[in-house]
């Protein structure tokens, strides 16, 4: 086949029009810029601009918000903005023992949020009856209509089949085996829903949100009552065939240890995890080692202790030194420039990252170490719904997510704008929008 056979007869202008306009709005995500701002950056004329600015403030998703300040000579230009309340989203933050739900706006600013105790051994059918009520309760709250909510976003602490939402084989999740949470929480609150495992999400929201922000190469650590890891490689998350990348916790640090919860001896997990860490604690204070921890103790007094109680240091310092040598050969596998420590056992702060970091470095090849930082998550308990917000964005921001935003901002008044037409390789999937199977 020569090379002219494999070109188009016709070119897609419709296809390129819908890519013009989300590069347009991925602009003014990061910022308000005025029409020749975007025209410049874009590499397009100014009518062209002007005729998809119009387009996207009938549809509501753009607004005017003022002039350029500043000694500006002549007419001053005028600002353009997204309209992160045209749309909003639900996040899901799903733990093993609490659930969160929050409704964020199209710049992923929380406008309302619910937290509750829950136990994730409930099972699926107590835990999407409460997410239900929690976002029954947050859209009140904010007077947000169901039809304003453009999909929800959810972080579960187990391995997920991206492509279908199906957890596999949780190790903490015993009664979660092959659930579909995508097509639960679809049913559950009507709306179309993207799953991904925890520790994904959170290398999602260090890489747009954290203080590492447009790294392209970063590795996310959740430590907390499990042990995962999300992988960031050349600006996209590396979630391997199914979605199983990043099961840090379960890699064995040594071949002869004790067996952890995924069965396999030695396993991170079997020296790191939150109750590994509590059960060593009372065992050593049993054995006379002096302590000053309250009883019964409780993980907040363990991560409260970390600086000043000798056996919550010693425990933590040893915690910290098993993670980083697992680290150390995600280091050597993958020389990123950034590893954050989040989840939360990071609350235990520099006595754990300091061990966390000594170790790793000095296991880790010169030219994996050198340019490498570890650092605690400047997120904190936001990073699991700022990386859902993330996660929902991604799948917008695409030719098919841009007519459902176009659909879902038009939901609010009468009659719709026209969204873009799509080409025929980017044909519209069938409604209501379904966020499956992208990636």
């Amino acid at each position: 086949m020569t090379y002219s056979a494999t070109l188009p007869d016709t070119l897609d202008l419709a296809a390129i029009r819908a890519r013009h306009t989300l590069l347009l709005l991925a602009r003014l995500w990061q910022g308000n810029r005025a029409r020749v701002d975007l025209a410049r950056e874009l590499g397009l004329s100014r009518s062209a601009i002007s005729s998809i600015v119009t387009e996207l403030m009938d549809a509501r998703l753009v607004q005017e918000v003022g002039q350029r300040g500043g000694g500006q000579v002549g007419r001053r230009a005028t600002l353009l903005a997204l309209n992160g309340r045209a749309v909003y989203l639900l996040a899901v933050d799903l733990g093993a023992s609490h659930m969160r739900v929050d409704l964020l706006d199209l710049h992923c600013t929380t406008i309302a949020s619910r937290t509750t105790p829950h136990d994730i051994l409930c099972g699926p059918a107590i835990t999407y009856a409460r997410l239900t009520g929690l976002a029954q309760e947050v859209l009140a709250e904010a007077g947000v209509p169901r039809e304003q909510v453009a999909g929800v976003g959810a972080g579960v602490p187990g391995p997920v089949d991206y492509a279908t939402g199906l957890v596999v084989q949780p190790p903490n999740m015993p009664g979660w085996d092959g659930e579909n949470v995508m097509a639960g929480l679809e049913a559950a609150l009507g709306l179309p829903t993207r799953v991904d495992n925890d520790a994904n999400l959170g290398a999602l929201a260090e890489a747009r949100f954290g203080a590492h922000r447009g790294v392209p190469d970063l590795i996310y650590v959740k430590a907390a009552h499990g042990i995962g890891a999300g992988v960031l490689l050349g600006g996209r998350l590396h979630r391997g065939v199914r979605g199983g990348a990043g099961e840090i916790g379960h890699i064995s640090i040594n071949e002869s240890g004790p067996v952890g919860r995924s069965g396999n001896p030695g396993s991170l997990e079997s020296y790191a995890a939150a109750q590994v860490l509590l059960d060593s604690a009372e065992a050593r204070r049993a054995a006379g080692a002096p302590t000053r921890l309250p009883q019964p103790l409780t993980l907040a007094d363990l991560i409260a202790a970390a600086g000043t109680d000798p056996l919550a240091r010693t425990l933590w310092a040893e915690a910290g030194h098993h993670v980083g040598v697992a680290i150390s050969t995600a280091l050597n596998l993958f020389n990123p420039s950034a590893v954050i420590i989040g989840g939360r056992l990071s609350q235990a702060g520099e006595v754990f990252l300091q061990a966390i970091r000594d170790t790793a470095l000095s296991r880790t090849m010169r030219i994996n170490a050198d340019r490498a930082r570890i650092d605690l998550s400047t997120l904190g308990a936001d990073a699991s719904v700022l990386g859902a917000g993330a996660m929902l964005l991604d799948h917008l921001f695409t030719p098919a997510g841009l007519r459902h935003l176009y659909r879902v901002a038009a939901s609010v008044r009468a009659p719709p704008p026209t969204p873009p037409a799509a080409g025929p390789s980017e044909s519209a999937p069938h409604l209501p929008f379904s966020f499956g199977g992208m990636s």
